[in-house]
């Protein structure tokens, strides 16, 4: 059985991406090595790199590879090596002068294709694959938003929203298949709509009509905007028992004036009073956000709007990354990346310190409650460790059990099992 070995860069929906390109490899009869030691004991294996190009620091990684594939290819000429996913927006004659050691570029609207590349000795047959407790489920791709420092729309493309019977179907395979975690996916996952012939089915109905699925599981989503995240959606989630109450709610900066730069087409305010909503619709949910800084002519006043913003908030988890011009972005081409890197790491360093004082306070209310876990995570995604099991994932994997909250650190709990 030939092999092929599988890298990902990036988000959920790269994740979800390569969830496509394994479908293809396995019904070729392709085995999925466990390493690159196993892969080139080959004759004819395949090596995949699913890009991202959200960071300039992943690009790099990518364009770091040169040197290792020339070593790789010299253990096992026959190695193929294909490069996809977001840094298929750079032109294929760039990616060729740039990449020489890569073999194919393929673009992920394409990635049927990929079969053709194999081996036509190797018929296609079904294979039983392993399904994990989560499942990444896309329900659309692509982004008309156009913020200006992201390369999202120029790698992915405008927004296409995914057919609502192949959703849901989707998901009812996943929980036949063992998923009790169900992701939707979408770079703006809450702009979903889709148009059949009676009515337009916007999010908040596909959240109930995934949340009517027969089956014990959670259902979470990512990533949303805050400008598409109406009342009605907020009235979906408090009324689907299976919706769990954590959310990942991107406000990028805390100044009005950088958001506007950003081309993020909302106010603080606006955010501020869509978490008081969420909050007294679902009091216990878990906040997280996503956040930029050092963007293009961000003063240290400006800053520190950001950091009232988290003092006020409290959020219990942040994804905080500083900027970096991306190619072909608004942002690069007109704004002057003014800020040093060495400024950047600071005030990262800052909204870093404000966060582990509000994620442990917020921890510390849970103890003594009893939450619903999922191997090692609550329903507020939080990790959590089962004290009172020798080997608690013997017999509670993938089942979800009741467990008392006794102890709280910044980024953990810990529990023992009821």
């Amino acid at each position: 059985m030939s092999k092929y070995l599988i890298t990902t860069f990036g988000c959920q929906a790269n994740m979800a991406d390569s969830d496509k390109i394994t479908a293809i490899f396995n019904k070729a009869n392709y085995q999925n090595a466990k390493d690159e030691d196993e892969l080139l004991s080959d004759k004819n294996p395949f090596l995949i790199f699913n890009t991202c190009s959200v960071r300039q620091k992943a690009e790099d990684r990518v364009f770091g590879l040169n040197k290792k594939l020339i070593e790789l290819k010299d253990k096992n000429p026959n190695l193929k090596v294909v490069l996809t996913g977001c840094m298929m927006h750079y032109s294929e004659k760039e990616l060729k002068n740039r990449l020489p050691h890569f073999d194919y570029f393929v673009d992920m609207k394409k990635i049927k294709k990929l079969s053709g590349l194999l081996p036509e000795t190797l018929k296609p047959k079904d294979v039983q694959t392993k399904t994990d407790v989560s499942a990444l489920i896309p329900i659309s791709n692509g982004c008309n938003n156009f913020c200006t420092y992201c390369v999202v729309p120029l790698a992915r493309g405008r927004e296409i929203s995914k057919a609502v019977i192949d959703i849901l179907k989707d998901v009812r395979k996943a929980v036949a298949d063992g998923a009790k975690d169900i992701w939707l996916l979408g770079q703006t996952v809450n702009s979903y709509r889709y148009n059949l012939k009676s009515k337009e089915i916007k999010f908040p109905e596909l959240l109930r009509l995934v949340n009517a699925i027969p089956g014990d599981f959670w259902i979470r989503f990512a990533s949303p905007h805050p400008k598409d995240f109406s009342d009605e959606l907020i009235k979906a989630m408090a009324g689907c028992e299976k919706f769990a109450h954590y959310i990942n709610l991107p406000i990028q900066s805390g100044n009005n004036a950088i958001l506007k730069k950003m081309g993020r087409p909302y106010t603080v305010e606006h955010y501020k009073k869509l978490v008081k909503k969420i909050r007294k619709a679902m009091p216990e949910i878990s906040l997280s956000t996503d956040i930029i800084v050092g963007f293009p002519g961000e003063t240290r006043k400006q800053f520190e709007d950001t950091k009232k913003i988290f003092e006020e908030i409290r959020f219990s988890m942040a994804f905080i990354s500083e900027y970096s011009p991306r190619p072909k972005t608004a942002a690069a081409k007109y704004f002057k990346d003014d800020v040093s890197h060495k400024e950047k790491e600071g005030r990262k360093d800052e909204l870093n310190e404000i966060l582990k004082k509000t994620a442990l306070e917020n921890n510390q209310k849970l103890i003594g409650q009893t939450v619903k876990v999922l191997n090692d995570r609550t329903e507020g995604n939080k990790l959590i460790k089962i004290t009172n099991v020798r080997h608690p994932m013997f017999n509670i994997k993938n089942e979800f059990v009741m467990v008392k909250i006794l102890k709280a650190k910044t980024w953990s709990l810990e529990g023992k099992l009821l």
